[in-house]
């Protein structure tokens, strides 16, 4: 998305042309521009270096946003001051530090600033307070599968997804403290839904009538006073893999949708699998799926392990892509393949599905006769390398330009301009096919290696807007090119 250009400085007290009421008021305008320096100052600084000052000058720009009615920007704002004290805390480092989060915090509060401070016209950009949905009338869905969740904080428990008709996508949670353990233990738990008397396991595998719906902006069914709730039939994953209805921005009351496919088995690559994605008319290509959960309390890597020694299984699959690796994807719940010859074959109570993180796939779930034969060989071409994957690993470079810039700062991002594998980094995207990422990396290294002095040598200016303005620019290209290769890999 390209970003848009400056305008002039707002005039206080001066109202907002009346033949354009959607343009943002100059109060709007000002209190976008507070954030966008704000952001600016925490990006050149990085998420490490981030202390209290900074913090505190994002929180009141936050502060002043909502003033104004910039919930979107608002809410940005404050996750991103959330990210960067988890990042700083101490006592958080049983948390996997993830710099893909931070980078998706920074990127939404600089373009959503970024854009206002233009007066840019697009509602979208105000956003509003998030709500509880209201669904008009009963609700009707249907189980999909049941996901453990192993949080920070030795958290623990179970998400139970579910769709409506239209294919809405909506969850039912149970996580507190426990871990793993926990969330062994959920998957058959109790569903806490006001009146409801059923576990999620026979929920994830039925289906159920909600009136009187309480749904958070997140998707979540919430068991407010009033909500009564029945269990009803299920069905199958028969015909198309469940719909994956794309939510609305913010507040939709509508969960995202898991990635689905159909795949065939190729090998096994230690506790992950290769498989090609099943298309109509050319060869699909080879990716990976990777245990969602690696701890033994929970059946992911086990699971996985047994389908990848059966090469030639042609499977349904239903996960999560890697946000750092396009070509890998994290299963949940896997089923046959209907007309498949060679594919699972699950009991009628499974309803067509097997929860990687609770049923335990055996012998007498998939076809008939002797043991699975070994492997097959498979050449190069065919293994992705655990680190470098052939259909994002240039891109790759990219990403990892971005993320060390959120979290390191700018005198981290400068640090490829001074190297001599800059020209490499830059060679290699093109070849992949990556010309304008070539280019933004190369422009990035360059403008955080760039530092304006005057004729003694003393620091001159400040181009803080115009490195924040290439590291957005930088982390959008990133984003919409990796939607479009997951776009192409898995929804074919």
């Amino acid at each position: 998305m390209p970003i848009a250009g400056s305008v002039p400085p707002a005039v206080p007290g001066r109202s907002v042309p009346p033949a354009d009421p959607g343009r943002p008021s100059a109060a709007q305008v000002r209190a976008a521009d507070g954030l966008w320096t704000a952001a600016s100052a925490v990006l050149a600084a990085g998420a490490v270096a981030a202390g209290a000052v900074p913090q505190a000058e994002l929180v009141r720009a936050a502060h002043t946003a909502r003033l104004a009615g910039l919930h979107r920007a608002e809410g940005a704002a404050l996750g991103v001051v959330r990210h960067l004290r988890e990042t700083r805390d101490p006592q958080g480092a049983h948390r996997a530090h993830r710099a893909d989060e931070l980078v998706a915090a920074l990127r939404e509060l600089l373009l959503v600033s970024h854009r206002l401070k233009a007066a840019d016209p697009d509602p979208g950009l105000i956003g509003g307070v998030p709500r509880n949905h209201h669904p008009d009338g009963p609700l009707r869905l249907y189980g999909v599968c049941r996901e453990p969740v192993v949080g920070p904080g030795d958290s623990g428990g179970v998400v139970t997804h579910l769709v409506d008709d239209t294919g809405r996508w909506y969850s039912l949670c149970d996580v507190g403290p426990g871990g793993p353990a926990r969330a062994r233990r959920a998957g058959t738990a109790h569903v806490a839904l006001r009146s409801f008397l059923s576990d999620h396991e026979r929920l994830s595998r039925g289906g159920l009538i909600v009136t009187g719906a309480v749904v958070a902006p997140d998707g979540r069914l919430l068991p407010e006073r009033g909500v009564r709730a029945t269990f009803a039939a299920g069905r199958p994953w028969a015909g198309a893999v469940p719909a994956t209805a794309a939510p609305d921005r913010l507040g939709s009351g509508y969960a995202p949708p898991l990635t689905g496919c159909d795949v065939r088995i190729v090998a096994a690559d230690g506790d992950e699998v290769l498989v090609r994605v099943r298309t109509a008319d050319v060869p699909g290509p080879t990716v990976r799926l990777a245990p969602a959960h690696r701890h033994p309390a929970l059946a992911h890597t086990a699971n996985l392990r047994r389908l990848g020694a059966c090469p030639g299984l042609e499977v349904r699959v239903l996960g999560r892509v890697d946000p750092g690796r396009v070509t890998t994807l994290r299963p949940v719940a896997v089923g046959p393949v209907p007309g498949a010859a060679r594919t699972l074959w699950l009991p009628e109570a499974w309803r067509d599905r097997a929860d990687l993180g609770y049923d335990l796939l055996a012998d007498a779930h998939f076809p008939a006769g002797a043991p699975c034969p070994p492997p097959a060989r498979i050449t190069a071409a065919d293994v992705p390398p655990a680190d470098a994957r052939p259909v994002d690993s240039p891109l790759r470079r990219v990403r990892d330009l971005v993320e060390l810039a959120a979290t390191g700062g700018r005198r981290a991002a400068a640090e490829p301009a001074r190297d001599g594998d800059r020209a490499a980094h830059v060679a290699a995207l093109r070849r992949g096919g990556f010309a304008t990422g070539a280019d933004l990396f190369a422009a990035l290294g360059a403008v955080a290696a760039r530092r304006p002095r005057d004729a003694f040598g003393r620091p001159a200016g400040d181009d803080r807007d115009q490195y924040a303005a290439q590291w957005l620019a930088t982390a959008v290209y990133l984003t919409g090119t990796e939607a479009a290769l997951a776009r192409g890999i898995w929804h074919r």
